[in-house]
Order: structure tokens, then sequence, then C-alpha cells
């Protein structure tokens, strides 16, 4: 008979896989500090000792790392999606920025759609927080705050969607965005008009998530994609003109 005696799961290998479940959701992300290990021990109701153990396989697995006097980490699990020859080749390229924001948009598109369907009352909270930063740091006209929360709330829709592989994979993505890789968000949002329609556009995306309109949230993501695509293409269509500009204007300097 296929039956096998039922055996009590260790306290460690509990600790272990309400972790990695932790992790595996994007609850706890990478380079997150964990809690002191008293005080994540009794989090747990596990002692010290069953918790030492569950972390000393966590760091064998690579999921996380012990800072000396800083603390126990989650490990960088994003930094190997994509070698840095890669990363070199996408930073190099005008056309992996293009395929980029195409790639988005079919992806955000699905997330929203999905989160639209799928997302908690708590999910849709979180969404609305995010979008209410927003709200906020374009009244201070700060940039760097407005490009920080454009990724957090775009994020917020994919982690409302309830796909860990789409959560982990468009995690990767946002980093080398933030890195710059492929783009300079921050430029966009030092233009007062686009700064006023990104601020719309990300309010209709909000709005259709809020009234859990599927196609709605999907066709206004697709919307703001197109219109980050037309912008970023005008801006180096800019610059590419002002460069030859300035050839001419060092060339009659020079007659």
């Amino acid at each position: 008979m296929p039956f096998q005696k039922v055996q009590t799961e260790k306290l460690s290998t509990s600790v272990v896989h309400q972790i990695e479940q932790l992790i595996l959701r994007g609850i706890l992300r990478p380079g997150e500090r964990l809690p002191s290990e008293r005080e994540l021990a009794e989090r747990l109701g596990v002692s010290r000792p069953s918790l030492r153990e569950a972390i000393a396989d966590l760091q064998e697995s690579g999921l996380l790392v012990s800072r000396a006097g800083a603390g126990v980490f989650v490990a960088d699990v994003l930094g190997s999606a994509f070698s840095e020859t890669l990363i070199r080749l996408f930073a190099n390229h005008d056309e992996a920025v293009f395929d980029y924001i195409s790639f988005r948009r079919d992806m955000e598109g699905l997330a929203a759609e999905r989160a639209a369907k799928f997302a908690s009352d708590t999910d849709l909270m979180v969404i609305q927080a995010v979008f209410d930063k927003m709200e906020a740091a374009h009244a201070k006209r700060n940039p760097a705050d407005e490009a920080r929360l454009d990724a957090d709330f775009h994020l917020a829709i994919i982690e409302a969607s309830h796909n860990v592989i789409m959560l982990h994979m468009m995690r990767s993505m946002y980093q080398l965005l933030r890195e710059g890789v492929f783009y300079n968000r921050s430029v966009m949002f030092k233009q007062r008009v686009t700064r006023s329609d990104l601020l719309d556009q990300h309010r209709a995306v909000n709005d259709a998530l809020q009234a859990r309109d599927p196609e709605g949230a999907r066709a206004a993501v697709t919307a703001h994609l197109d219109y980050v695509e037309r912008s970023l293409f005008d801006h180096q269509k800019a610059e590419r003109h002002e460069a030859i500009a300035k050839q001419r204007f060092e060339h009659e300097k020079r007659r």
C-alpha cells in the first residue's frame, strides 16, 4: 500500500518554509533586513536555536545573507536575472529601450487586467495609497520622488496580480530601470507638461483598478506606455537635433 508514516515537521523546517513563501510572494524584498534574532523568534513562536538552524539553511540556499554587525538580509536574488554583459548590451543600443517598453506594455497590461479581477480590497488600498503619494510628490515638484513612486505604483499593480513569476521577473526589469540601464526616468518628470500628463495617466489606471474594470485597466496601462514610448522617441530626436545644431554653431564660430 502506498502509505508512509506521518512525520512531525521540525520547527526549523516550518520557519524555512514560511520565510521562503514571504520571499516568493514578494512580501520580503531583496535587500530587506530581517528583525533581530530575539524579535523574530518571538514573532514566529520558536526557540532561538530553531531559528538559527532555519537561518543557516536559508543562507546555504542563497536566499538570506548575513552582514557582520548589520544583521541578516534577504539576498539580492534579482541580481542574477541578467548577466553584466547583457546589461551593457541593453544600455548601448536604443533598440533595447523600445523593446523594453513594448515588453512592459504587454506584461503590465496583463498584470493590470489580472489585478482588476483578482486583487483583494487590501491590494487596491495599497495601490491607492501609492497613487496618493504620487499626487503629493507632484505638488512638491520633486522629479526623483516622482520617478521612484512611478516604479512603486507599477510594481504594486504587478503584486496585486498575484502571479509570483511575473512579480519577480518584473521586479528584475524595474531594477534595471532604476539603475538607468534603459533610460533616465527622472528626465520625463522634469518637464511640466509631461509630468501632468503622466499623473493623469496613472490616475486613469488607478480609477479603472478601483472600479475593478479589467479592460479599462489594461487600456489605461497601454495608453500610458504608448505615451512613454512617444516621449522617449521625441526626446532622443531632440537630442540628435541639438547635437547637430551644436556642430553647426561650432563650425560657424570658426568661419
